[in-house]
């Protein structure tokens, strides 16, 4: 077991522990630590406990210090700079007629180096670009080509739902989501329908996913071949959540479908729920 602090750089970003170096230390405190980037300001987010060494990458590097006024003082510097940063690189961008959006800024703590992210269809040679900016500033300059999900996450604004993203509001990490999991919450796969403002698969598809696969274990899916109370049929139409099956009858082949629950049913054969090529092919591209 290690003891450990929880530290946030980014309003929703991730979470990297420290090693609180025999201080206690409460949410919401801005400490200085050290990371792979320098010397960085953060907040706590998660106060002093013990995990498993398993869930750590060692060695952690130590707490430095709470943040002073000065420090403080240091980061809204730092903001100012970092908009007047992003009026002069898109200048850059448009003249040298560069095929990219820049997205943010964000200057290190120390000023060491300055980020600049942007978004492009393909690869851009920027060499041009990174010499001329470091020419103006003086200092380390890196530019990192982020995808439309990271977009979304650092510029925020409202989704389908009427609510501000999930990705800019509660969301440290993206978590993939297969066009498959739609189909599977028996969702239309109409890319408007499933697509978040990003362009890609909405997020929220994850959220009950664990849920409709239990489901989908106990369920009978369409397809099925089953035995009832009235004899054996296939199920033709399924509501997983009401857990109500419709069933046509082989002894009634002509007549409208019954209706049975799931625990009305004996399971015979199963079917599979499947993402054609067809399918794949209309929603190629919004996978995340």
């Amino acid at each position: 077991m290690a003891e450990v602090i929880g530290v946030r750089f980014k309003e929703v970003g991730k979470i990297y522990y420290f090693d609180p170096d025999g201080q206690t230390l409460k949410k919401g405190d801005r400490v200085i630590v050290e990371t792979v980037r320098g010397i960085e300001c953060g907040e706590i987010t998660m106060e002093n406990r013990e995990i498993d060494d398993e869930q750590i990458v060692k060695p952690l590097k130590k707490f430095i210090r709470t943040a002073t006024k000065e420090d403080l003082a240091t980061l809204e510097a730092n903001k100012q700079k970092e908009k007047e940063a992003f009026k002069i690189c898109e200048q850059k961008i448009e003249s040298f007629a560069l095929e990219m959006k820049l997205v943010d800024v964000e200057y290190t703590f120390d000023g060491s180096k300055i980020l600049f992210y942007f978004t492009a269809d393909g690869r851009i040679d920027f060499r041009e670009l990174v010499k001329s900016l470091a020419s103006v500033f003086r200092t380390r300059i890196e530019l990192r080509q982020i995808g439309v999900r990271d977009e979304a996450k650092m510029l925020g604004g409202l989704g389908v739902c009427g609510r501000p993203f999930c990705c800019k509001t509660f969301l440290g990490e993206f978590q993939p989501v297969a066009i498959k999991m739609a189909k599977e919450q028996g969702l239309s796969l109409n890319p408007t329908k499933i697509s978040g403002t990003c362009g890609r698969l909405m997020c929220c598809l994850k959220y009950e996913q664990d849920g409709y696969e239990h489901l989908l274990r106990v369920t009978p899916k369409v397809g099925a071949i089953v035995d009832t109370k009235e004899g054996k049929g296939t199920v033709v139409d399924c509501n997983l959540l009401s857990g109500i099956l419709k069933v046509q009858l082989e002894s009634r082949p002509e007549a409208a479908p019954a209706v049975f629950t799931r625990k009305e049913v004996r399971l015979v054969k199963d079917s599979k729920i499947r993402v054609d090529n067809a399918e794949l092919e209309a929603l190629k591209g919004i996978e995340g």
